[in-house]
């Protein structure tokens, strides 16, 4: 998983910081930026972690098609 999120991580953490100081400037709120910022977080990794899954049961799919499963 940590695989994953190390390919993604640099553009996911520059779009996190885009929309959390623009969801501060919009809203006036340090707090209403802060829980975009702890959810987007949280959503980057089970992503991750969701892509991980995904592509393991791809495989798995492709090799019993193979007979090989």
């Amino acid at each position: 998983m940590w695989e994953q999120y190390r390919k993604t991580a640099k553009g996911m953490q520059i779009i996190i910081a885009v929309v959390t100081i623009a969801v501060v400037i919009w809203s006036h709120h340090l707090a209403a930026g802060a829980m975009f910022f702890v959810v987007m977080q949280l959503s980057a990794v089970l992503g991750a972690g969701w892509s991980v899954r995904l592509r393991r049961l791809q495989e798995r799919g492709r090799l019993m098609r193979l007979g090989r499963g």
